[in-house]
């Protein structure tokens, strides 16, 4: 059975500031790009302790805009950026995962990941879909 994470309710001040402040580089850069999001018209929100924010449908690149996401959510520490609101939905249970994946690995997750991506791409595996931290979050939300 995949592990979830603790509700921030239940876990103890402590332990949940210490995971704040290990996962913190990577949570200013979600802010950072947060900022862009909410700059496109994104309203951000809070749910379980983590920042959550979503592109309007009408922010969002068209099959004729010059560039285009290669997510429909992606998460950067307690950060949660998403293309929509039905994109955010549908990956909640996903990106908490890495949420707590973060909370883990702290400044060492970016690199972790990278490393694991090249690693199975090395391998003749699939950068994505065979990275562990991937997989881990897939079985989470029974994917």
């Amino acid at each position: 059975m995949a592990r979830t994470p603790a509700s921030p309710a239940s876990t103890p001040r402590l332990v949940r500031a210490l995971r704040l402040a290990w996962a913190s580089p990577n949570t200013l850069l979600g802010l950072v790009l947060g900022s862009i999001w909410w700059l496109g018209g994104a309203r951000p929100r809070q749910v379980d302790g983590v920042l959550e924010l979503a592109l309007k449908a009408s922010a969002q690149p068209t099959r004729l805009s010059p560039w285009r996401l290669p997510f429909g959510a992606i998460t950067l520490g307690h950060v949660v950026l998403a293309v929509d609101q039905a994109s955010l939905d549908q990956w909640r249970v996903h990106e908490r995962v890495h949420v707590a994946q973060y909370e883990r690995w702290g400044p060492l997750f970016l690199p972790a990941y990278l490393g694991s991506s090249l690693w199975q791409w090395l391998c003749g595996r699939d950068a994505y879909w065979d990275n562990p931290f991937e997989v881990e979050a897939r079985r989470a939300d029974g994917r």
